[in-house]
């Protein structure tokens, strides 16, 4: 695996956790405190700040370039969780449930490539450990009702189809 490789992968990490944290932030925005899942919410919100966080020192200790789309996730992000929580409490949970199975195989794809180079043991470790915070986040997220959320097949789609377009444009760019 090259450089470059593993740039890109921790480059796009780095931006799909920053983009998690910005979506829990706008559901959080509409819902406040009083909402029936905003504790739940919350929870995930700080362990995907914790992910952010690890891969904003990832970026800075290995001198990656971090995405140049940063200013349009910000804002894509938030309105994605604003809009979700807009529909209720069922469509936020659609939007995580989404949001985190397209993570979990992206994720899986990663492992598979790091595990078969064996380029980069700690970027595999810390892969490995937030896949498993986002299995947790979704299997949350269809326990509080996703699926329940209206229109949900069309929901999930669009998030799931917007989350790859996310992940191979933040590769790049």
């Amino acid at each position: 695996m090259t450089r470059d490789e593993l740039h890109r992968m921790i480059r796009v990490d780095q931006a799909g956790e920053f983009g998690a944290t910005r979506i829990y932030e706008g559901q959080l925005a509409v819902m406040g405190d009083r909402g029936p899942h905003s504790a739940e919410i919350r929870h995930m919100a700080a362990q995907e700040e914790g992910h952010r966080a690890r891969f904003d020192a990832m970026l800075a200790e290995r001198g990656v370039r971090p995405t140049a789309l940063s200013g349009f996730w910000s804002v894509a992000g938030y309105a994605l969780g604003a809009g979700t929580a807009l529909l209720g409490p069922e469509a936020a949970m659609a939007c995580t449930a989404a949001v985190e199975e397209e993570i979990d195989k992206h994720y899986s794809e990663q492992l598979d490539k790091l595990e078969a180079s064996d380029a980069d043991p700690e970027l595999a470790e810390m892969i490995e450990e937030f896949r498993e915070d986002e299995r947790e986040h979704h299997a949350a997220a269809l326990d509080h009702g996703a699926e329940r959320a209206p229109a949900y097949p069309l929901l999930s789609g669009a998030i799931r189809l917007g989350c790859k377009l996310a992940i191979k444009v933040s590769e790049r760019v």
